[in-house]
């Protein structure tokens, strides 16, 4: 099946577009965020034993159970957990997702502000990085939780996309690549949120860099793991800027061949691939489609892009959930 998109829908005002592209996809992505805070939350209510808010535990609880809470999340040991990820859409080791959670609804920068503050700190008892950690945000929150007055999902949802702006803005040449891998974590994520685990895989691992496989570079991978298998899911993003043509043939040649390559050398692998390219050849698309699980085109100049539309998003969350729930 070929997934084809067009450009997003454009705001013209006085023959001037003014759509604010950068906004809906951040606004989205920090949406993804939210089967995070629902996961702390949901830890810090079995610690607590309440049916609490979030929020009422917070405003509440004292610094030492605040601390228990914030340690039940760092040290959860089930692996199917939800992501929290920066502007580009790469997400976090699950202790690093914890710090900057909390920092986050707290303090801002963490990573160049406060985790400076932490390495210098120093203690008779020669506490752990993870206990300076678990004692500073607690403290953070206890102290500074009447100023803050709300840590409620909207409110919290404001920060983190505020966070998320700000790193983006801190990374510098990312490109197509990384409006898929924020496709991909919203359909990871997604499922996530619906089905409060991964399918069939008791782990999902999303690389937040490119990969090689054999002499090949895949733009976007993904790890699922189980008891009894590991599937990796690669996505290589292809664009280019000329019309078609002869062009065509030799991009499809080239893409075809990596992806039997790859086929050849880990047989268990699902392969999709993101086109960006201005009218290209209907053939070409089907000769790749033939050889490959899933196409997804998008008939743009790369230039445009700014990730997946709400059509093809939806597509590609169908997609991750049929993978996800396969028997085979």
């Amino acid at each position: 099946m070929v997934s084809e998109t067009n450009s997003r829908d454009e705001l013209i005002v006085h023959q001037v577009n003014i759509a604010h592209y950068r906004l809906v996809e951040l606004t989205r992505l920090s949406d993804l965020a939210k089967p995070f805070y629902d996961w702390i939350e949901r830890k810090f209510k079995q610690e607590a034993g309440t049916f609490s808010t979030l929020n009422d535990i917070i405003m509440t609880s004292n610094r030492n159970d605040l601390r228990k809470m914030i340690r039940r999340c760092y040290e959860d040991s089930e692996p199917s957990k939800p992501f929290l990820f920066d502007g580009i859409g790469r997400t976090y080791p699950h202790r690093k997702a914890c710090f900057y959670f909390f920092a986050w609804i707290i303090r801002d920068a963490p990573q160049q502000r406060l985790n400076p503050l932490i390495t210098r700190m120093t203690s008779e008892r020669n506490l752990s990085r993870l206990e300076k950690e678990y004692d500073t945000l607690s403290e953070l929150i206890f102290e500074y939780r009447t100023v803050v007055k709300s840590f409620d999902w909207l409110t919290v949802r404001e920060v983190i996309l505020d966070r998320l702006e700000g790193s983006r803005r801190s990374i510098s040449g990312h490109g197509a690549e990384a409006f898929v891998r924020a496709g991909v974590v919203t359909a990871f994520q997604n499922f996530y949120s619906i089905f409060m685990n991964y399918g069939k895989y008791s782990e999902v691992i999303i690389s937040d860099r490119q990969i090689k496989i054999g002499r090949h570079t895949v733009d976007v991978s993904v790890t699922l793991n189980n008891a009894n298998r590991r599937v990796d899911l690669v996505i290589p993003v292809k664009t280019r800027e000329t019309e078609g043509g002869g062009h065509s043939h030799l991009f499809s040649r080239d893409l075809i061949t990596a992806i039997k390559d790859i086929k050849e050398l880990r047989p268990d692998t699902i392969l999709a691939v993101v086109i960006i390219a201005q009218n290209w050849s209907v053939s070409e698309i089907d000769v790749i489609q033939s050889e490959i699980n899933r196409v997804f085109y998008y008939d743009m100049n790369p230039n445009m892009f700014n990730g997946f539309d709400e059509k093809s998003q939806i597509e590609f969350n169908r997609f991750v959930e049929e993978i996800l729930n396969d028997e085979g």
